[in-house]
């Protein structure tokens, strides 16, 4: 049984709105371009693409920490290894585990040690899979894709699964798959090309899949299960 969540209602001049979704991400946006984009000395630069700044750690703390909400959830159903349920926590956590760690270059960002096969091939000259001149054709599709199966796909169609993040965390995920299309679009077109603000947008995901994994390492569902693992309902 999913953790229960109760709406927010949002009063406005206009009238009352109790949306099903967190939005967030949406004042994230509104901050974003409509504040930080002013600001003096570079600082939307800095936040949006600069390298190796804030935004890329904390890009990799989103990440490392849903890796281990979700290393917390397979430990607390580890009687249910067996289980649909506990494939996909554990298919979830391969993943963090490996997005979290080509963030910081698998370690190299800290402490400098390398593949100098991989380095002498990368565009950042970096030990990393992502940025690997085969593999950087295919990010933003991969981003896209991602954003699509987390921000709908996952609850639209497999809703009793609980790996993947529920219906009120889509934004996080469906506003880093409308980024990527629309600069995709404006690159095919030959048209005016968009900004590439890349790493303050990528953020939203890391945060969306850190707050889904938090939610459950710590719910009482999950803590249920702990106790009396035949409590939980089986998956068909």
């Amino acid at each position: 049984m999913a953790p229960v969540h109760q709406p927010r209602t949002v009063h406005t001049p206009w009238g009352s709105l109790t949306p099903a979704v967190d939005l967030a991400p949406l004042l994230y946006m509104l901050v974003l371009y409509g504040l930080v984009y002013f600001l003096p000395f570079g600082v939307f630069e800095a936040w949006t693409t600069g390298e190796d700044g804030p935004v890329e750690w904390l890009q990799f703390a989103a990440y490392a920490g849903a890796c281990v909400c979700s290393l917390r959830v397979l430990w607390l159903r580890r009687r249910q290894w067996r289980s649909l349920q506990w494939l996909a926590w554990l298919l979830l956590t391969l993943f963090l585990f490996y997005v979290a760690s080509e963030e910081i270059s698998w370690g190299e960002r800290i402490h400098g040690w390398g593949v100098e096969a991989l380095r002498s091939v990368n565009a950042q000259k970096e030990t990393n899979i992502h940025n690997l001149p085969a593999v950087q054709n295919y990010l933003h599709v991969s981003f896209i894709a991602a954003g699509l199966f987390f921000g709908y796909a996952g609850w639209r169609w497999m809703p009793r699964i609980e790996a993947w993040p529920a219906r009120r965390f889509s934004l996080y995920f469906l506003f880093v798959a409308l980024f990527y299309t629309y600069f995709d679009l404006s690159w095919i077109s030959h048209a005016e090309r968009i900004r590439n603000d890349q790493e303050g947008i990528e953020l939203l995901m890391a945060l969306g899949l850190f707050l889904h994994t938090r939610q459950w390492a710590f719910s009482s569902a999950s803590l249920g299960v702990a106790a009396d693992p035949v409590a939980a309902e089986p998956l068909d």
